[in-house]
């Protein structure tokens, strides 16, 4: 297997990715191969690593704006964070996981992609807290339910950054059940945004939450990302 592009979404890559998607080719290629191997990324996952993967995540730097600084929460295989990196080389991206086999595979990905501006941390989000400069955009992706992910991304972004946590259907009811929560957190009124509508068959479903106040850090018990 390989991770060229399958012929079906050669026009959204192409669209997406633009002169990158030879580099993205080139990470594709990394997880349906050592990231398989590695467990990083599921066997059956492979075949639609772009369909349910790549593109999925990269139309998110849609909301993302030019030069930002962005913190990527419980990375994984990099998923959003090294395919925001991949796609656009103005953003300076941080990506923090806890388990060393995941960030063994993204440095070597770093690497041997080349992204300069793209940084590994080993670490759980709420570690970063104050070490780690605050961000323009954390972005998330299946990390956990929204009061807890919250709890973790909005310290390390600056006051007006924004979360962006890529969600399924249940984001509305995530956000309905959450909002108090959140609001303690120092968020505005969370938002439901559709990123790559106009060339994915299934856009990616993102919650947009601003951090639009500092509030006192309380130390929990629970381990987060």
């Amino acid at each position: 297997m390989d991770g060229a592009v399958p012929h079906e979404v050669l026009p959204a890559a192409e669209k997406v990715f633009g002169d990158r998607l030879p580099l993205a080719e080139r990470f594709a290629q990394l997880l349906v191969t050592d990231g398989v191997v590695r467990g990083l990324i599921g066997p059956r996952e492979a075949p639609r690593i772009w369909e349910r993967h790549l593109l999925n995540c990269a139309v998110l730097g849609d909301l993302i704006q030019s030069g930002a600084t962005v913190v990527d929460v419980g990375s994984g295989a990099g998923l959003p964070g090294m395919v925001l990196a991949v796609a656009r080389p103005d953003l300076h991206v941080t990506l923090v996981e806890p388990l060393a086999r995941r960030t063994a595979f993204l440095s070597e990905a770093v690497t041997a992609l080349g992204l300069e501006r793209t940084t590994v941390v080993r670490a759980r989000a709420e570690e970063c807290v104050g070490k780690l400069p605050l961000a323009d955009v954390v972005t998330a992706r299946a990390v956990a339910p929204l009061d807890r992910l919250a709890g973790w991304c909005l310290p390390l972004t600056a006051v007006g950054g924004r979360l962006l946590a890529l969600k399924g259907a249940s984001a509305a009811a995530e956000i309905a059940e959450h909002a108090e929560t959140l609001s303690r957190l120092g968020a505005g009124t969370p938002s439901v945004r559709l990123c790559g509508d106009a060339v994915l068959a299934e856009p990616t479903t993102v919650v947009e939450i601003v951090r639009e106040r500092e509030v006192a850090q309380r130390r929990k018990g629970k381990r987060g990302r």
